[in-house]
């Protein structure tokens, strides 16, 4: 066995002498999730007053970074998120350095692959094991794609991070490696555990009416799919598979329970698939060294050809608009940028496709002001600037509190009074006349 102790002693360096190899005018890639830099970031931060023009890709950052907060940041960074967390929402231009990347997520390896060489790729991992890899931890996403592409690569060791087995793409080998950091051991980035409220277990129950024995489940991020998954796990449902691109505490919950075992997947049977993972503590410990979970590159979880294939594939996600034609708005309000298409429209059309499949897109049927004032999220059209992400023709279920809609092969008249029947009753009326002056209302509907 090579001893690999020498390579690594020559190659480890402070976070500021890693730094000195990023130039003005260079593109610097920030990794995914939990393996974005800390004394990486810090050191980069602390050389602002020397650089100009670094741009730097990322996405879905759970800590702040010290980038977004030097002096003039906009003179010396640039921040391109290709799914926004809350973190780099808040830092979006104008008044920040942040701008949305839009991507359809499976694609994001092969996005790097057709891309100019990266510069200098920076990523948290493990610590190296006696084979010389480091672990990317619960990013596996499409970090060895943007590795292939780079000229450095500096890699932020955290003895915190989970090791995360996979199939393939979930490791970096130290021969790979130009500028190794030890990190100060912060703790892992975790997401609170906020309580469903009365509409998302409404939602949640109209859901799970749908599921079956041997389903594969995608869930999204949110308080319905953990209530969806907290309805699983006291119920009689069995051998539930998962095929995900974001691993969440629902589906440790439903493994505990005995609730997943993976039995009918025709692809990497026994085993939970996923591209990234974020939660609790209690996430990440039951995710390390753990072989039933399988990290895998985002290209293969969210593959739409494989989805297919994966009888009573069941896809939870969330939206923000729907409009009455069926299309739905989940990155934007109106102008207002919040997160990112990310894989749902890989989802929706992989579960619509799925033998038995189903797509879910879970709206709430009204938004509440502060001062109490009511708007219905199911609207004539999308308001202007609004990103459609699933698009009429993909759209299957639409689930509200009041109801769901199956928009399958419906026409356009089907699609709105469906759609206006599972809207807040004060705005049936509203809505049903916008639609006659559309023209996609029947008057033998009126009620």
């Amino acid at each position: 066995m090579s001893d690999y102790t020498k390579e690594y002693e020559s190659k480890l360096v402070s976070a500021d002498e890693a730094v000195k190899c990023i130039k003005s005018g260079d593109w610097v890639d920030y990794s995914w999730n939990l393996g974005i830099p800390m004394d990486v970031d810090a050191a980069l931060a602390r050389r602002a007053p020397e650089l100009t023009d670094v741009k730097i890709r990322g996405g879905l950052s759970m800590h702040d970074l010290d980038i977004f907060h030097v002096e003039n940041a906009s003179e010396h960074f640039t921040y391109n998120s290709a799914h926004c967390s809350g973190i780099e929402r808040k830092n979006m231009a104008p008044n920040g350095i942040v701008y949305y990347t839009p991507i359809r997520y499976s694609e994001l390896p092969a996005y790097y692959d057709d891309m100019e060489p990266l510069d200098v790729f920076i990523a948290r991992v493990t610590p190296m094991d006696e084979h010389g890899y480091f672990n990317f931890g619960p990013n596996t996403s499409h970090l060895a794609a943007a590795v292939r592409k780079s000229a450095k690569v500096i890699l932020e060791v955290n003895e915190n991070m989970p090791k995360c087995l996979g199939g393939f793409e979930q490791e970096i080998h130290i021969s790979q490696v130009d500028y190794i950091v030890q990190s100060a051991n912060q703790p892992m980035d975790t997401l609170g555990d906020s309580e469903p409220s009365e509409v998302d277990i409404k939602i949640a129950k109209l859901i799970f009416e749908e599921l079956c024995d041997g389903a594969c489940l995608q869930l999204g991020i949110g308080k319905t799919p953990n209530a969806v998954g907290s309805m699983i796990a006291e119920s009689d449902l069995k051998d539930l598979g998962v095929q995900t691109e974001m691993y969440v505490d629902a589906f440790m919950k439903l493994a505990k329970a005995g609730k997943i075992t993976g039995a009918n997947k025709p692809f990497d049977p026994y085993r939970q698939s996923y591209a990234f993972a974020a939660g609790s503590q209690d996430l990440y410990d039951y995710l390390d060294n753990n072989p039933e979970c399988m990290a895998a590159p985002v290209s293969y979880t969210n593959d739409i050809a494989r989805l297919s294939q994966i009888p009573n594939f069941m896809s939870i996600n969330s939206g923000i608009n729907v409009d009455l034609f069926g299309q739905v708005a989940s990155e934007t309000v109106g102008l207002r940028h919040i997160s990112g298409a990310g894989g749902q429209q890989d989802f929706v059309m992989g579960a619509y496709l799925s033998p038995g499949g189903k797509s879910f897109l879970c709206i709430p049927a009204v938004r509440v002001g502060k001062d109490g004032t009511k708007t219905s999220n199911i609207v004539p059209t999308l308001p202007q600037g609004a990103v459609v992400t699933a698009t009429r023709t993909n759209t299957h279920f639409v689930v509200t509190e009041f109801g769901k809609a199956n928009l399958k092969g419906m026409s356009t008249w089907e699609r709105a009074e469906k759609l206006i029947n599972i809207a807040d009753p004060d705005f049936y009326d509203q809505l049903v006349g916008e639609a006659e002056k559309m023209g996609i209302w029947r008057k033998s509907n009126k009620k």
